[in-house]
């Protein structure tokens, strides 16, 4: 699918590895210019987006939140082995206990995460912006 981004500039954060490296990634090969900030931290950031997004709406810029669960990464795999050290278990052991606990029985790969984000900047996600997307396999419960 042409995602219609050839030539458009996209901002993405945290882009030196794992998630953000992948969302770079995906917008690269569509044809975005893009601009790359390393890890920061950051709070206030659901506020912000939001406020933002509504001040740039009108010029055809969209800003969402992507907001991953868990992902195949190099952060991940750090986090599985601190808490199988914590918790004196292997890490194979956690990290069964934890990919089985997802809906999906499986980590997200990267590249899911990147292509949510090349879409979420297409023209057919024009009217999508200042929003929270919650991209977990469908980990968290919700209301029912």
């Amino acid at each position: 699918m042409d995602l219609g981004l050839k030539g458009r500039r996209a901002i993405v954060c945290a882009a030196s590895q794992g998630l953000g490296k992948a969302s770079a990634m995906a917008l690269a090969q569509e044809g975005v210019d893009l601009f790359i900030a390393a890890r920061h931290a950051r709070t206030g950031l659901t506020g912000f987006i939001a406020g933002l997004a509504r001040s740039v709406a009108e010029h055809n810029v969209t800003v969402n939140n992507l907001l991953p669960g868990t992902f195949d990464t190099d952060r991940l795999k750090s986090n599985l082995a601190a808490l199988a050290k914590n918790s004196s278990r292997s890490v194979a052991e956690v990290t069964e206990e934890i990919r089985t606990a997802n809906p999906t029985k499986r980590f997200g790969h990267p590249d899911e995460f990147g292509a949510t984000c090349a879409f979420l900047c297409s023209v057919q996600a024009g009217y999508i912006t200042g929003q929270n997307i919650l991209i977990d396999g469908g980990g968290y419960p919700g209301t029912f």
